[in-house]
């Protein structure tokens, strides 16, 4: 085959993320949409644009191209009749990280994204298709290295921040290590950037300098619409399960649903390499790809996602609740789901700061498996996250050890993990063992010491990266004293709450019309799936509580 008749072959349907719709999907989508003639060399949908239709190719070729009209260009895929494109970001309000050009003459069928929205209501199948090939796409162009340039070192804690906001939102892009890559510093000589001025954000033309979080998060389509003092019915702060399945009930129960998170959608859940204990999924799930799914679905009911934006205070008046953000706005709402979540703990060892963000981790994602290969690692924690991480990182680390302060596996962790674990031949467990101290210099972690805690024996353990899942302290210092806190400082809600005004409902907190729901509420079982039933048993007390105070919740939502 000469280089001409590959460039016209279709990319084959990976992992169906490339399926061809029937005839009688063309026909459901063609009554919403309208057929657009196409030359070879139209731009159908240029890089770095955000307001797109739904394309179908009807008859022609398109393809992908990453770089179009620049020197590196590039094509990725190429479709042919049947086939729809463009991938998540299409439902997400991202901008699109490739062009799609039409290769020869045809006909596409443009679908504007409000009738899809639609379409996809009424005819769930077609809807549950194209979801999972766009959730396959994202993955495919992710490990296809496409997107933002973030161009930094290793050891730079704000190249490890740009790069844990890009990897926790799900957002494509290349990571540039000044360290290891030999075209690094050139790249940075054309665009005129010295090292002091790393990290680099490349997008098309522009350059940012170590830009903040916000501004990254724009320049990706990730950033709050800007709306203040906009009256929703409820502001639902942290997207982990809780605070998305809140955003799914309330929004697709008519309520007008405001989502602000500090990090990104998905929560600690959204780390987690794989969820097997899910109810629905026997095979397990990616806490992303479930992050991903509540997303969009919240999304397709009119829920008001923002990230990274961060609540920094809750106050109220009268009857209303008004939750501050971080960039000064301002959201009055008729009631709150607080779902901040947990963090972990830090572990209690001398120069420990020196080594976070570059050998030290408290989540183990693929970011994190990049500095595992061929590596000895360690992990410190004896719950589900802990193992999770354990038997991921097995599979890029030359040796992992887990490392518990107990002597019981079973105790805190489930079984089927204990058994994965206990077959891992790379895999040492070792038992009622305390972390003392870090060894490394320059920021690079060496070796730990550790101490057994029966016998007081000491020894050094090889260690180049090192992850923690100690225990977890709740997301609530921007509560400050605005609402009832249990003496560790999660949430009291229902009965727990000491109050001689009338009881609050089960989810409800000392303060009428805010809730807790997940890992941020006092006696929470500390699971994926009871989060999810929280957050939707809190939008039923929600629906209370407006029918209590005379509140309409029927009026038209913002976003539609």
């Amino acid at each position: 085959m000469n280089p001409s008749e590959e460039r016209l072959c279709e990319t084959p349907d990976l992992a169906g993320a490339y399926p061809r719709l029937s005839d009688e999907q063309i026909e459901l989508l063609s009554r919403r949409g309208e057929k657009r003639p196409v030359q070879g060399g139209d731009v159908l949908v240029a890089e770095g644009r955000r307001d797109r239709d739904f394309l179908v190719v009807l008859s022609g070729k398109v393809a992908v191209i990453e770089g179009y009209a620049t020197p590196r260009a590039r094509m990725i895929r190429l479709h042919g009749p049947r086939r729809f494109l463009d991938e998540l970001g299409l439902l997400t309000g991202q901008p699109s990280f490739v062009s799609m050009v039409a290769q020869e003459p045809g006909v596409v069928l443009a679908v504007p994204l409000y009738a899809l929205h639609e379409l996809v209501r009424e005819e769930p199948d077609l809807g549950d298709l194209i979801l999972r090939s766009f959730l396959a796409r994202r993955e495919l162009l992710i490990g296809d290295i496409i997107g933002f340039r973030i161009v930094g070192s290793r050891f730079s804690p704000d190249t490890r921040r740009l790069r844990e906001l890009a990897a926790r939102n799900r957002v494509p892009h290349t990571w540039i290590d000044l360290e290891e890559d030999s075209g690094a510093e050139e790249l940075l000589r054309r665009l005129s950037v010295s090292a002091a001025d790393t990290p680099v954000v490349i997008w098309q033309d522009t350059v940012l300098r170590n830009p903040s979080n916000a501004e990254l998060a724009r320049v990706a389509g990730l950033r709050r619409s800007g709306r203040d003092e906009a009256m929703c019915d409820v502001v639902v702060v942290g997207a982990g399960p809780a605070g998305l399945a809140a955003a799914v009930y309330g929004a697709s129960e008519g309520l007008a649903t405001v989502v602000v998170d500090a990090t990104a959608t998905g929560g600690q859940a959204a780390t987690s390499s794989r969820i097997e204990n899910y109810l629905g999924f026997p095979a397990g799930i990616s806490g992303a790809e479930l992050a991903d799914r509540a997303a969009v679905q919240a999304k397709k009911f009119g829920a008001d996602l923002n990230v990274p934006v961060e609540a920094v205070r809750l106050r109220w008046h009268d009857s209303d609740q008004i939750v501050h953000l971080d960039d000064g706005a301002q959201l009055r709402t008729r009631a709150v789901v607080i779902a901040t979540g947990a963090r972990y703990r830090r572990l209690d060892v001398p120069r420990l700061a020196e080594f976070e963000g570059t050998s030290v981790y408290y989540a183990a994602t693929f970011m994190e498996a990049v500095f595992c290969g061929r590596q000895p690692v360690s992990v410190v924690g004896g719950g589900n996250s802990a193992g999770q991480a354990t038997v991921f990182l097995a599979r890029h680390a030359a040796q992992v050890r887990l490392i518990i302060l107990h002597d019981d596996l079973n105790r805190d962790m489930s079984r089927y993990l204990v058994d994965r674990i206990e077959r891992l031949p790379n895999v040492e467990v070792l038992c009622h063992t305390q972390v003392t101290e870090l060894i490394g210099d320059d920021g690079r972690l060496h070796a730990l010491s550790v101490r057994d805690t029966g016998t007081g024996e000491r020894q050094e353990i090889p260690t180049t990266v090192l992850f923690t899942f100690i225990g977890a302290q709740p997301c609530t210092g921007w509560l400050a004293s605005s609402i009832a806190l249990d003496e560790r400082g999660y949430v009291l809600t229902g009965a727990q709450v000491r109050t001689d005004a009338p009881q609050p409902a089960m989810l409800e907190t000392s303060r009428s019309g805010v809730f807790a729901v997940g890992d941020v509420r006092s006696g929470s079982i500390k699971r994926v799936a009871s989060a999810v039933g929280e957050g939707s048993m809190a939008v039923r007390l929600i629906h209370e509580h407006l029918a209590r105070y005379g509140y309409a919740a029927d009026r038209p939502r913002f976003g539609t």
